[in-house]
């Protein structure tokens, strides 16, 4: 444990900090908590690695490729650290929760070891190592993350994200996230809604509730309290535009949340809700507890209470012992929903979960077979749906100019299409309609109306 830290003038002086961030959007605004944190400290962002005093790399350990990513980036520092031993390397988040001490062995020019559940004491391990040397470890596991935030640090002054669970229970025969997260731990309605009353009145539109399995949200609190009910209290903040949130778990998912999605009129009619595969046999072994029969009645329900609902997935391909008849009913399942869009992962096993046991049995050139043929159904799927939308209004809330083009600004609609389109500068924040005129996969074109 770290013991508290009281800073000095001396302290708080100007340093400047390099971030990169891997993975989902739980990590991603665990950097933005960092990163507000360290800012409130004296540190500014910079967005070169020979810039900074302070290197830091948020890390994924969902998937082995994530891995592979952060140790060549920390190797390719050894020279910046010879040249420069005073600058700070650090590795925070899953992997770091995962791996601990082992880092410093592979690694040893990196400082300091970050778990998932110790971020929010950033400024005190740097202070620690600035004054005391480095291989700082810091992933205590029954420390109570402190999620509060400076609400004016945000990437997009429009949207933020809010956390409002932690952690999952399910333990999927593949998933890494159990261990290195813990167990699920929800934030009550009411600090919720103050956090979000906050960004709201700092000029916030559109909050994503994010948490590893939303749907258990409640799960820790005092009394029956569902991710039901928070919706339906923050619906009622005056200012605010827009709520999702992600991620679903199909297990957890019930018809009486997509009840309440349905008639809450600031609730996106978008569903993040991984499938991972078609194939019951692959399910029951991933320990996911649903059917395809039950994923599909599910969809069927949402859609019929919201036909312009729009629905995201993932998918794992070459699971151990996936026949080609398992990776046909992904096929058949991806046919039959027709996603809005897919992330598809090639199977890599992750140690300390229960399929690491299993032989990892599907040839590599398999795997990748597998994964462009999900890919291209996928971006055809895409296409079909995007053209049906050619000729029609949709309400766009305007997040700024577009990164593809900066003469013309972008946003996304209720149902999390991305839209860009020709408009003046002063939409930007606003709830803009939009004629379509043009699509591909992953954008639609428009004009303003």
């Amino acid at each position: 444990m770290i013991n508290s830290v009281n800073f000095t003038e001396k302290d708080r002086q100007y340093k400047a900090v390099f971030f990169e961030t891997f993975g989902c959007q739980m990590n991603k605004l665990d950097a933005e908590l960092s990163l507000g944190l360290l800012q409130e400290e004296g540190y500014r962002v910079v967005n070169k690695v020979d810039e900074a005093d302070v290197v830091l790399f948020n890390t994924c350990s969902v998937r082995q490729h994530a891995e592979d990513k952060v140790y060549s980036h920390l190797g390719a520092l050894k020279t910046l650290k010879k040249k420069n031993p005073e600058v700070i390397v650090g590795v925070l988040g899953c992997m770091a929760q995962k791996d601990g001490e082992a880092i410093f062995k592979r690694m040893p020019h990196v400082d300091l070891v970050c778990g998932t559940r110790m971020f929010s004491r950033l400024p005190e391990l740097l202070l620690n190592i600035r004054n005391h040397g480095s291989h700082v470890l810091a992933i205590d596991e029954d420390q109570i993350v402190n999620v509060k935030r400076a609400v004016t640090f945000r990437p997009n002054f429009y949207q933020a994200f809010v956390t409002v669970m932690r952690g999952c229970d399910n333990f999927c025969s593949y998933c890494i996230v159990p261990h290195v997260r813990g167990r699920e731990i929800s934030r009550t309605i009411a600090d919720t809604k103050e956090e979000v009353q906050a960004l709201v009145s700092n000029g916030c539109k559109e909050i994503t509730l994010l948490g590893q399995n939303i749907n258990s949200y409640g799960k820790g609190l005092r009394g029956n309290v569902t991710l039901g009910d928070l919706l339906s209290e923050l619906n009622g903040l005056d200012g605010l535009e827009r709520i999702r949130f992600v991620t679903s778990h199909p297990a957890d998912m019930s018809r009486g949340l997509i009840r309440t999605m349905s008639r809450l009129e600031k609730v996106c009619e978008h569903l993040h809700m991984p499938a991972q595969s078609g194939s019951d046999q692959v399910l029951k072994k991933m320990r996911r507890g649903y059917t395809a029969g039950y994923y599909r009645d599910l969809i069927s329900y949402a859609r019929e209470l919201m036909p312009h609902i729009t629905v995201a997935s993932d998918f794992i391909v070459g699971f151990p012992e996936e026949t080609e008849e398992d990776f046909q009913e992904t096929v058949r399942l991806m046919e039959d929903i027709r996603f809005q869009n897919c992330f598809i992962f090639k199977y890599s096993p992750r140690t300390g979960t229960k399929a690491a046991d299993l032989e990892d049995d599907v040839a590599g050139e398999v795997k990748k077979a597998r994964n462009i043929r999900l890919l291209e159904l996928q971006k055809g799927i895409s296409l079909e749906e995007n053209k049906k939308l050619i000729g029609r209004k949709v309400q766009v809330l305007v997040e700024g100019v577009s990164k593809s083009d900066p003469d013309k600004l972008s946003g996304r609609t209720r149902q999390n299409h991305i839209v860009v389109f020709n408009g003046m500068k002063d939409f930007v924040g606003k709830l803009v309609n939009v004629q379509i005129h043009e699509v591909t996969d992953l954008t639609l074109y428009g004009a303003p109306t």
